[in-house]
């Protein structure tokens, strides 16, 4: 939709222009107008971080040359006050215009990017905003470097002006990436929107296939929320060697892919299983959200226990849609599930994290990962998804087959989004959850998500006529309880798990390990994978001892070690023969078969 130049220009009192004569060295150049400032001074800032990604990154680190002038072109005097904020003095009743350069050079789906080849801008990271003024509109110029021809962004353009786009608030700005350069375009209609997919970076992608597998993705969650708010929609993908990750926004997405991943099955299933995730987002984040996401603080952490729900249940419906779809047989599905439950099961974390403890320190934990982290933390994506599949089982299960968890995210959305148009409180989304499953949900939030006590999977399995099993109960499996990598020829610690052998007696992260019962340790590992550190511990029991020699910090030491057994476990979802009437049509009806 392209806006009325007059109207639009009319509203808005901040218009930006980017431009990038510099792109070859990776800066942006920002112009920044403000009319009419009233105060005697002007505070604008940076954000610290970018909505969807929970982390402070304080872009204005990135920031070179702030200068800012009067009507008359004379220089204001400038000074930077705090760590994102520039106060610009003698201001009162003055077009400002101020200008600065970013240093945009790190290629991912939150921060910005700019090469000869194209500029990737999220505009968190770019553009300031005048104290106080967040519901301000403005307009956005950009001025293209050499060649480039093509500018993708979820931002409307506006009517009779070139390279011209529309903000009405900065939350909207902010929300609305920009890819510009040369690359790929194509679009399909899908529920009833317009999509447009822009490529970066080439890649061995098909795009009639690419439509139709994303329309059948689009229409399956439409399905659920039974609207697409949305009347045209934008996917940013950048196509690169390794490719990854992916952030939601509220009418576009930026996806990383692998260049000449589309030709593979996995990696193209993948791809469209990222694809599912960051859509899903559309409603379940961008509209339907927890109370704190939104209005947003942009200088300040934003908190919320219930990124579970809001990335979570996201991760939970990803694979549910492939699976909806028939891009992923039943098998392939129940294969995911159980992938998922392994990660979780098998990190020690998840007996010392809950999942909305995680939720609430994403801002300093998740995204900071450190040599500890598998021990002590677990992650709001991995349990959320699986405390989606619980709900959704037991919201099945109790109401024999006729309500889901499809029809709590619905229930949400209407409430929430449409008629109260506010976020939601913990308390709010358990309430919902209980009205549609008749009955009571303490046990799954006292004890799986408030509490780290280990998920009871064959009780909501079996709603469906499934259960979990565990190939290594019972059984012997004595271990060490470390990861190791080879590095310039010696091996090194790189993972002490807790309560483990290692944990108890005092090997480190970092220990160069040199030898076990005196056999040289070289890491090196056969034709059928198996290193000489896992033959060694292959033949001990629990309770044998063993002795280690390392090298910690260019010492010399010997430790000896008592072998445990490993709490891992190889968990595996089978079928059960012997499934009612009842599971077999639950079964169904969760699984689409």
């Amino acid at each position: 939709m392209a806006l009325n130049t007059e109207e639009s220009f009319a509203q808005s009192e901040i218009a930006y222009q980017i431009s990038f004569p510099e792109a070859q060295a990776h800066y942006v150049d920002i112009e920044m107008n403000i009319k009419e400032s009233k105060g005697n001074y002007l505070d604008v800032k940076m954000p610290v971080w970018t909505p969807g990604s929970y982390m402070v990154r304080e872009f204005a680190k990135n920031v070179e040359g702030f200068s800012a002038r009067n009507s008359s072109n004379s220089i204001l005097s400038a000074a930077k006050i705090d760590k994102n904020t520039w106060r610009i003095s003698d201001t009162r009743n003055q077009n400002i215009s101020i200008r600065y350069r970013v240093y945009a050079f790190e290629l991912s789906v939150r921060t910005s990017f700019v090469d000869a080849s194209h500029a990737f801008l999220s505009p968190s990271g770019l553009l300031m905003y005048p104290e106080g003024m967040l519901k301000s509109p403005s307009t956005i110029v950009i001025k293209p470097y050499k060649n480039w021809n093509k500018i993708s962004t979820g931002l409307d353009p506006v009517k009779g002006k070139n390279q011209t786009f529309y903000a009405p608030d900065y939350d909207i700005l902010y929300d609305s990436p920009l890819e510009v350069g040369t690359h790929d375009t194509f679009e399909f209609e899908a529920a009833g929107v317009k999509h447009e997919v822009a490529m970066y970076g080439g890649g061995n992608y098909n795009k009639t296939e690419l439509a139709e597998d994303m329309t059948k993705i689009i229409e399956a969650e439409t399905d659920i929320f039974k609207e697409n708010p949305n009347k045209r929609y934008v996917f940013i993908v950048h196509n690169t060697s390794a490719g990854g990750g992916g952030l939601e926004h509220l009418n576009s997405t930026v996806l990383g892919a692998i260049r000449l991943g589309y030709a593979e099955e996995d990696s193209y299933k993948s791809f469209l299983g990222l694809v599912a995730h960051e859509y899903f987002h559309l409603w379940n984040v961008k509209r339907l959200r927890p109370e704190a996401l939104g209005p947003f603080n942009y200088s300040n952490e934003n908190y919320t226990r219930n990124l579970w729900i809001a990335e979570g249940f996201t991760a939970y419906y990803d694979n549910l849609m492939l699976r909806r779809t028939g891009i992923y047989s039943p098998e392939k599905y129940i294969s995911t599930l159980t992938t998922d439950i392994n990660t979780v099961e098998n990190q020690a974390g998840n007996r010392i994290q809950p999942v909305s403890e995680a939720s609430f320190d994403a801002w300093i934990k998740y995204y900071r990962p450190n040599e500890n982290s598998r021990n002590s933390t677990i992650s709001y994506y991995d349990k959320g998804a699986l405390i989606g599949m619980i709900l959704d089982l037991e919201i099945l299960g109790s109401t024999k087959g006729q309500k889901r968890l499809d029809d709590v995210m619905k229930a949400m959305y209407d409430e929430f989004y449409k008629n109260q148009k506010r976020g939601y409180t913990d308390a709010e989304f358990k309430a919902m959850a209980e009205k549609i499953a008749g009955k009571s949900l303490d046990e799954i939030y006292t004890k799986y998500i408030n509490g780290t006590e280990p998920i009871s999977f064959n009780s909501y399995l079996g709603h469906a006529g499934l259960y979990l099993v565990n190939d290594y109960a019972g059984k012997p499996n004595p271990s060490l309880g470390i990861a190791t990598a080879v590095r310039d020829g010696k091996v090194v610690i790189t993972a002490v798990q807790r309560g483990s052998a290692a944990w108890n007696d005092g090997l480190n992260v970092n220990d160069e390990l040199i030898a076990i019962d005196d056999y040289r340790i070289t890491g090196v590992a056969d034709s059928k994978g198996i290193t000489d550190l896992a033959k060694h511990i292959a033949v001990k029991k629990t309770g044998d001892k063993l002795t280690a020699i390392i090298s910690r910090d260019g010492i010399i030491r010997t430790i000896e070690v008592t072998i445990t057994q490993a709490t891992s476990g190889k968990y595996r979802i089978e079928i059960d023969k012997s499934a009612t009437t009842e599971q077999l049509a639950i079964r169904k009806k969760w699984l689409s078969l």
